[in-house]
Parts: C-alpha cells; sequence; structure tokens
C-alpha cells in the first residue's frame, strides 16, 4: 500500500523521462542513416582521378557513356547495406544472451560510447588523405561497428523502456522515425551551406557526435528522476535473466506462437525485402532529367530520395496511431505487402545511372518521386502493422516470445534485402 501512495503518477514536471527515451530513440538509427545519407560523400572518396564519366543529355534522359566509376565506387552501396543488416541480424540473434551476460548500464552506455568514437573517428578521416581500397575498408569496418553496437543497443533501450509504462515505447518509437528525417535534413544543410564537399561532410559527421554526446548525457541523467526510479526499483525484486528464461521455455514448448504469427512474420520479412532491396543501393543512382546541371542536381537525391522517404515513412507509422485498417485477420494486409513488389521494377526503369541493360521508360523525375512518396508511406504503414497485429495473434502471456519472433523476421528481411540490393542492381 505504500509502494501505491508513494508512486510517482505522472512524469516530471518537463516530461524529462518522455524527453530522454525520445533522445536514445534518435541515437540507436541516427548512426545508420548518416552513414546512408551520405553516398554521396562516400563515393566521391572512392573516385579514381584519372578517369572522368562524360555526360550526354538527351530528350528523355541522362545517359553516361559507359561505367565510368571504378568497382569500389560502382559496388559501394551494396556492400554498405549488406555490412549494414547482416550484423543487425546476427547481433538481434544474440541480444537474450548478450543481454544475460552484461548488465544493463554498460550495454547501453557502452554502444552509445563506441558509437561516438566511431563518429569522431569518421570525422577525423574526412580531413585526411588515403587511398580508395584502405578508405573503402574502414568504411565498411565502421558500418559493421555502429549497427552491431546499434542492435545491441535498440534491444536495450526497449528492455529498459518496458519497465515503465507501456506509452514509455512511443517516445522510442518516435525518435527512431525522425532520425532518418534528421540525417538528411543535416545532410541538406551541410550542401546548402556553400562549402567544399569535404567541409560540409565534416560539419556533417560533427553534427552526428553531439547528437550521440547528448544521448549519452541524457542516459547518464535518468537514474536521477525519481519517476524512473521508482519504476526501477520496482523491478529490482526479478531475477537476472527470468525474461530470457520465459522465452525460451515458451519457445522449447511447442510452436504455436510462431505458426500462429507466420503471416504477420512473413508480411514484415517481405516488406523489409523489397525495402532494402531497392532502397538505397538501386534508389541513390537515380539521375534528375530536369536539373540541367542546376542546384537541383546537386539536392535531387538527398531531397527526393532521403528526406521524402524518411518523412512518408514517418507519416505512414504514425497514422497506424489513429488507423489499422485492414485488421489483424484480414487477408487483404498480406496481399497489400505482396503487391508492393512492382516497385521493384518501377524503380529499375526510373533513370537509373549507369544502366546497360533495361530501357528508362520513367525519365522525368516527378515518375520517381510519385513512386517513393508510395514505396515509403506503404513501408512505415504496413511494417508498423505487421509488428502491432503480430503479438495479438497469441495468447497475452506468449506476446513477449511473439515480439521477439517479429523482430528476427524484420532483421531477416533487412539481410534478404541486402543481399537482394546486389541482384537487382545488376539486372539494371
Amino acid at each position: 500500500m505504500s509502494n501505491q501512495l508513494n508512486l510517482p503518477q505522472v512524469d516530471s514536471k518537463y516530461n524529462a523521462v518522455w524527453i530522454i527515451f525520445f533522445i536514445l530513440g534518435l541515437g540507436t538509427l541516427l548512426p545508420w542513416n548518416f552513414f546512408m545519407t551520405a553516398t554521396m560523400y562516400f563515393t566521391n572518396r572512392l573516385k579514381d582521378p584519372a578517369v572522368e564519366g562524360s555526360a550526354i543529355p538527351t530528350a528523355n534522359a541522362t545517359v553516361v557513356e559507359g561505367d565510368t566509376r571504378n568497382v569500389l565506387e560502382s559496388k559501394f552501396n551494396n556492400v554498405m547495406t549488406l555490412c549494414a543488416m547482416v550484423p543487425l541480424l546476427i547481433f538481434t540473434c544474440l541480444n537474450s544472451f548478450i543481454h544475460q551476460r552484461i548488465p544493463q548500464n554498460w550495454r547501453i552506455a557502452g554502444c552509445l560510447s563506441v558509437i561516438l568514437v566511431v563518429f569522431l573517428l569518421t570525422a577525423v578521416l574526412v580531413k585526411l588523405d588515403m587511398g580508395p581500397l584502405l578508405f573503402f575498408s574502414l568504411t565498411m569496418i565502421k558500418i559493421i561497428c555502429i549497427n552491431s553496437f546499434g542492435a545491441v543497443l535498440q534491444g536495450s533501450l526497449f528492455g529498459l523502456a518496458a519497465m515503465l509504462p507501456a506509452s514509455y515505447t512511443t517516445p522510442i518509437m518516435s525518435g527512431q522515425g525522425l532520425a532518418g528525417t534528421f540525417a538528411a535534413f543535416s545532410m541538406i544543410c551541410a550542401l546548402a551551406s556553400g562549402s567544399a564537399l569535404q567541409d560540409s561532410a565534416f560539419g556533417y559527421f560533427i553534427t552526428a557526435c553531439v547528437v550521440i554526446f547528448l544521448a549519452i548525457l541524457s542516459y547518464l541523467a535518468l537514474p536521477s528522476m525519481e519517476f524512473f526510479q521508482y519504476y526501477l526499483e520496482s523491478n529490482g525484486s526479478k531475477p537476472p535473466g527470468e525474461d530470457e528464461e520465459n522465452k525460451m521455455n515458451l519457445l522449447k514448448k511447442g510452436t504455436v506462437s510462431s505458426w500462429n504469427i507466420w503471416v504477420m512474420a512473413l508480411s514484415v520479412c517481405f516488406v523489409f525485402t523489397i525495402t532494402i532491396g531497392t532502397f538505397p543501393a538501386v534508389t541513390v543512382d537515380v539521375r534528375s532529367t530536369i536539373a540541367d546541371g542546376g542546384a537541383w542536381d546537386t539536392y535531387f537525391i538527398p531531397v527526393s530520395c532521403f528526406l521524402l522517404f524518411n518523412v512518408m515513412d514517418w507519416a505512414g507509422r504514425s497514422l497506424t496511431a489513429v488507423c489499422m485498417w485492414p485488421g489483424k485477420d484480414s487477408v487483404i494486409l498480406p496481399v497489400m505487402v505482396g503487391l508492393r513488389v512492382v516497385f521493384v521494377p518501377l524503380f529499375m526503369l526510373c533513370n537509373v545511372q549507369p544502366r546497360n541493360n533495361l530501357p528508362v521508360l520513367f525519365a522525368h523525375d516527378a515518375w520517381y518521386i510519385v513512386f517513393i512518396i508510395f514505396f515509403s508511406f506503404s513501408n512505415g504503414y504496413l511494417a508498423s502493422l505487421c509488428m502491432c497485429f503480430g503479438p495479438k495473434k497469441v495468447a497475452q502471456r506468449e506476446a513477449e516470445t511473439a515480439g521477439t519472433i517479429m523482430v528476427f523476421f524484420l532483421s531477416l528481411g533487412l539481410a534478404l534485402g541486402a543481399a537482394l540490393s546486389f541482384v537487382f542492381r545488376i539486372i539494371i
């Protein structure tokens, strides 16, 4: 009874705990989004200075005379995606074991610190000259690091939020949803500064360092919050590893959970397979046909690809808060998910350059922008529906295990999409 009387009914005066979880949510996906959005900088560093491509504008498209890019430059987006998604899948699977062996505060603060060091190193390397092969190798190692530690950080953060009322998962999701938009907007601001690409990239990565450092400070301030401390202490009596043991026991008792949610699990897997298969490996190589060498040529990909994708993806995720059509038992949902495969040929037939096999049918920028809007909105909306409905397809006691299965299939979709991106680009 005394505990009930002492329970902090609301967050602090300024919703400090909510804001901290929002910043931490932003910090989980910001690293990958910053690397992905900076493809212009990375591929520029990989160029062979002895080779210059010539572009000939035509009535329908900008056609590049042959692929003058070296191997590292041409395969950068595909390898980057693969190096990001495979470690994410592996460490998502290892999360349950890591959680039992490493204390929570070490996992969260430690992962954020490693990510901060990686970004500081990235900012320093902007100012250093090095060969393309060495730069490519270091970049991929850094991408593997941020996604490996990012997977552990994300799992730990959601575990931490599980100690609080259910509404405290919302700021994490909101922060993650805005991470891509923040990264794209930061890149656009860096380009708009008028500085050389190298100087813009330096400021861009320093911005990421500031945000990650803010996330570390926010996490360190969390234990001092009375609201958070109450729930932390109320969960302190639970034996370490009990949640993981319960999950393993449920999985060993039978496959009821996985069989009941297999439609939702396969659906979320397919959603991200299609998304990562084409974004950014294919979409980032689309060239504007109306820029004619003007400013729009510089901003076309940062705005039309990255900023627009992240804004519409966030809009799709947000819509599920007020609309969850179709229902969890409707056959329309998996059909809608399956129909997203049409985006693969649509993007392939845009003005992707260089290209060797397929014709350009959708040359105008407007086609590409319309495709991106529907592509990103459907990704956010359908993926959120699947993740929400999955745990509701099983008994309450199996809901957490169902959530774990859904996260695994989501990560599997990311990895499969990364592998397929090579195939899609070769076909073009």
